[in-house]
């Protein structure tokens, strides 16, 4: 897993999104997720873990790369219509982060296989 600050971040916010949804839509409550939103935060959180651009990513719907299955795309694109709009009210920094810095980055270059620390 990477710590790199932005990481962390991009993880706060897909837990966050998913707990909103999950608690609006399931009437979970505190940390509890229902069985199908905790199976989505964990592929989520797996598919951001082996992103290949990690920090220097964009947002998931500027990437260049769709690593989720149609499916979990459907259910993630469901979620962020819902939770976005109420991360500007509820979580103004983290959606800020996500909408305008990370939202406006380039988009990343795709890493060059075999070409890891000490290649020339």
């Amino acid at each position: 897993m990477n710590d790199h600050p932005r990481m962390r971040r991009e993880r706060k916010t897909i837990k966050i999104m998913i707990h909103l949804y999950c608690h609006d839509h399931h009437g979970t409550k505190g940390d509890d997720l229902c069985p199908a939103c905790q199976e989505l935060q964990d592929y989520a959180l797996m598919r951001l873990d082996r992103c290949p651009f990690q920090e220097g990513k964009t947002t998931c719907a500027n990437c260049p790369v769709h690593c989720y299955k149609p499916e979990m795309r459907k259910r993630i694109a469901e979620v962020m219509r819902y939770a976005g709009p109420k991360m500007v009210f509820r979580h103004p920094v983290l959606a800020f982060w996500h909408l305008v810095i990370d939202g406006t980055r380039k988009e990343p270059r795709r890493p060059v296989k075999g070409r890891g620390k000490g290649a020339s």
